[in-house]
């Protein structure tokens, strides 16, 4: 059983803060480390990691600091998002020569062990050059699992890597989790997330926006204000009758003239009447306003000609969590 704990940690790259007063405790299970790209996660990794120092704060694992702990990194087991490798070596020669720099008893018996446990047995003998990105991906992880670490770091694990291949490392991060490892992999795809980790660490902008399980953050996500652009046949009725209803906290009348472009004219063949307006809605009780759209628009005789969600990326999901 190991536990990481970051007290206050940043770290900053110049006049860049990449990661700002981060804390959190890493434990025992599987860990998601969700955000959008360059929120900090690489970063945070490689300081847990014990391979990038902290510009203030601590890691620690099991109460030992990481960084320049030689002992420690015996423990650890890290997969880098990088491509970088020796790409003129095999599959074979990489794991092997990883198990050595860890002096283990056995490096052959345990570079087998890893390999098998990837799935890269049939491609061992192959130069790395050759490989795919996920095969690349897949003997990153034969070397970070060689010395049977109790944690295990991934970056973005599952990019490149076919169908297969991410349904295989997910039952092994699951099942690794299960035998009570610490393992923590990073990604900024909230369903990939959903199905295996048993926690949740959500970052943004280099800040810690969120932690818990991942019904807490999906509820965090939906509940969240919802913004709408929303088109009709009669933009002004609806706007009076969307402004009464409770799930609505706020409606703006706009001239679409700039946004409508070649719109106007599908439009125009719908018998639009009111083709210079359109409207933006914040709904603030997510499933009540889209229930109440349609019944406002039958109960007023308006036609509905488009209702698009207007912020529904996810640096602007996230962002609301660091507002909240």
């Amino acid at each position: 059983m190991a536990t990481l704990v970051l007290d206050k940690v940043s770290r900053w790259f110049g006049n860049v803060v990449a990661v700002n007063d981060v804390t959190m405790t890493i434990g025992p299970g599987v860990t998601g480390l969700l955000g959008p790209n360059g929120a900090g996660k690489s970063t945070l990794i490689h300081m847990m990691g014990g391979f990038l120092a902290p510009s203030s704060g601590t890691v620690t694992l099991d109460g030992e600091t990481v960084w320049r702990n030689e002992g420690i990194y015996r423990r650890i087991g890290l997969v880098p998002e990088r491509e970088a490798m020796y790409d003129v070596v095999t599959g074979w020669e990489f794991v092997l020569a990883n198990a050595r720099l860890h002096r283990l008893d056995e490096p052959e018996a345990a570079a087998r062990r890893a390999l098998e446990t990837v799935e890269m047995t049939d491609a061992q003998g192959r130069d790395i050059s050759t490989y795919s990105k996920g095969m690349k991906q897949r003997v990153k992880m034969a070397t970070a699992l060689v010395h049977d670490p109790p944690v295990l770091l991934l970056d973005e694990p599952f990019n490149g890597m076919d169908p297969r291949q991410r349904l295989q490392l997910m039952r092994m991060l699951q099942a690794m989790g299960d035998e009570g490892r610490t393992v923590l992999f990073s990604s900024h795809i909230l369903e990939e997330v959903e199905q295996i980790a048993g926690s949740i660490e959500v970052m943004v902008a280099g800040r810690h926006a969120a932690s818990g399980g991942f019904r807490e953050i999906r509820r965090l996500m939906i509940e969240r204000p919802h913004q709408y652009t929303i088109r009709s046949d009669n933009d002004r009725a609806l706007a009076a009758a969307i402004i009464a209803e409770p799930s609505a906290s706020g409606v703006q009348l706009v001239a679409a003239h700039a946004t409508e472009g070649t719109m106007a004219q599908g439009v125009a063949s719908t018998g639009r009447r009111d083709g210079s307006s359109a409207l933006h809605v914040q709904a603030a009780d997510f499933a009540g306003f889209v229930r109440v759209l349609p019944q406002l628009a039958s109960r007023h005789n308006i036609r509905l000609y488009e209702v698009t969600p207007a912020d529904e990326s996810l640096e602007s999901v996230f962002s609301y969590l660091v507002a909240r």
